[in-house]
């Protein structure tokens, strides 16, 4: 849900999660505590019929001093 109300990918005929890298649960989130996250287009490389993006997620608790997670997610998009 965080992913689609950030970003939006225009003018691409199929876009495809092709999973995570670099993840990393860097501390507890109890039940009922507040998020945000913060996404970056960190790398755009060129592959056949299109492009995979790595878009940095980092993921934060409100009253926490570091981020929950952190995490690059891979988009293939085809256009």
């Amino acid at each position: 849900m965080f992913f689609e109300s950030a970003y939006a990918i225009a003018d691409v005929r199929m876009a495809v999660n092709y999973g995570l890298d670099r993840v990393r649960f860097t501390a507890p989130v109890p039940v009922g505590s507040r998020l945000r996250a913060r996404f970056t287009l960190k790398r755009w490389d060129a592959i056949d019929g299109g492009a995979q993006l790595g878009i940095e997620a980092v993921i934060e608790r409100d009253g926490a001093a570091k981020p929950v997670c952190i995490a690059e997610s891979l988009i293939r998009c085809f256009t």
